[in-house]
């Protein structure tokens, strides 16, 4: 049986006969990256050819001309004595239905786009975007001046918001934004950005945390920070730092000094991410704390072709909220040179953490990072393993260690008292023994504890 050659398409169909029911796989085309579709061959590129292909050359093109308003090239050919047809689909610029439904080609399958689908893939066809679309009921009383406040300060002292900007009123402010269209309406942007309660319109404007032990069933304790997101990152941070990450105590002299356990500049931008690029059709954002990593997760995966390592080098900024991404760049949140990345790459290299790892899951992008803590009780280190590691200590700061383990909870002021030195001195002590790795501290200074590490290094 002869065989024929096909055009290089990044899409091409084999039928052997014509249906009807191909003009939504011709939408599907359209509507996504054009094809050719090739009738009277089969998968094996074999001419089988075509009955009626003079009432075909005429039916097809109208077909698709009358249902769907678009022109494509239909061609014959003939090999061998057995005629073909050849269907050549352009993508559109517009979106195309078919009998009102509308039809997408992914990969190797046809869907029907329904829901929020449908809205995303008309409005990007629309060169839009979801913030875009105005909201008929919402009024600037609804939106929050501490809120919008929080927005021009920000930008103000990153040199992105100008003092003239800062004292413009609301109204010409939201429209220099394109936060509100030309009949006054305030778009999803500007409510997710600053509304009072925007949780009103969208259900989905929330971060929820969890605290897991050994599997997602050991869920200890979770919170839920909901709110405007220009300042939903701050807060997140600071309940990181409250309740689910550590933040070790070091001194410098007299200094205390108390670091997150993760480079926070980069941790903010894994959290901008997540916020400005999350598809506010679907679910909240979730993040899993485990005792080694944590995980990130936001509705909506990444660009089409994009992968960690497209985010990695030098790539375009492709944001899937345009009008909140211009918002968080214009408070000096974010760049708008597809850095952020690489960004935190870098913070994560300084602090001596493996690059987080990004991937599409679930409809989203997760996000997993290690946690640089550690998880040894001071409870359950004995006075035998305190011999160990202070060979090379001083007496006194022996016997500070051994208060740790006898209580993690201990004071400085009791430690003072216990010894009979001055605070000065035991302030000296500490530091010493952080320096050298033995202990570190966990938490804040009246809720904390102390954590003997069990090693020390030889300064």
């Amino acid at each position: 049986m002869a065989k024929m050659k096909p055009k290089e398409c990044q899409n091409v169909e084999y039928k052997e006969s014509w249906h009807d029911k191909y003009l939504a796989w011709i939408c599907g085309f359209a509507n996504a990256q054009g094809a050719v579709m090739y009738f009277g061959v089969n998968d094996e590129h074999e001419i089988v050819g075509l009955d009626n292909v003079d009432r075909l050359m005429e039916d097809i093109p109208n077909k698709i001309v009358t249902t769907m308003g678009i022109v494509v090239d239909v061609n014959l050919h003939e090999q061998d004595g057995l005629e073909y047809i050849e269907v050549e689909i352009e993508s559109s610029n517009i979106p195309i239905n078919y009998k009102g439904k509308y039809y997408y080609r992914s990969g190797s399958t046809m869907q029907e786009l329904r829901g929020p689908a449908l809205q995303q893939f008309i409005l990007k066809k629309m060169g839009r975007s979801w913030d875009d679309i105005p909201n008929d009921s919402a009024t600037i009383d609804d939106l929050d001046k501490a809120a919008i406040d929080y927005f021009l300060r920000k930008g103000y002292e990153n040199g992105r918001i100008t003092n003239e900007e800062r004292n413009m009123p609301i109204e010409l402010l939201l429209q220099n934004l394109d936060l509100i269209n030309e009949d006054g309406k305030l778009k999803n942007a500007a409510l997710l950005l600053f509304a009072k309660r925007p949780q009103r319109y969208f259900t989905s404007v929330r971060f929820q945390i969890g605290r897991f032990g050994v599997d997602e069933a050991d869920l200890m304790f979770q919170d839920v920070v909901e709110g405007n997101i220009i300042q939903m990152a701050d807060r997140v941070v600071d309940l990181l730092k409250a309740k689910y990450l550590i933040m070790p105590i070091t001194f410098k002299g007299m200094n205390r000094i108390e670091k997150l356990e993760v480079p926070e500049e980069a941790l903010r931008e894994i959290l901008y991410n997540s916020i400005i690029h999350k598809d506010y059709t679907g679910v909240h954002i979730q993040m899993r704390v485990w005792n080694d990593h944590v995980d990130v997760w936001n509705d909506g995966e990444l660009p089409a072709g994009y992968t960690l390592e497209t985010l990695l080098g030098q790539h375009s900024s492709r944001p899937r909220n345009k009008n909140i991404a211009n918002a968080f760049f214009k408070a000096g949140f974010i760049d708008a040179w597809g850095r952020g990345y690489k960004k935190i790459r870098e913070g994560f290299e300084s602090a001596g953490l493996p690059m987080p790892e990004v991937e599409n899951f679930c409809g989203g992008v997760r996000v997993s990072f290690m946690r640089n803590n550690v998880n040894i009780s001071s409870t359950n280190v004995t006075k035998d393993v305190i011999k160990d590691v202070v060979k090379e200590l001083t007496d006194r700061q022996k016997v500070i260690l051994e208060m740790v383990a006898e209580n993690p909870f201990v004071t400085t002021t009791e430690m003072s008292q216990k010894t009979g030195v001055v605070m000065r001195t035991i302030m000296r002590d500490i530091n010493d023994l952080q320096e050298k790795g033995v202990i570190i501290r966990k938490g804040g200074r009246k809720d904390g504890e102390w954590i003997i590490i069990g090693g020390t290094e030889t300064k």
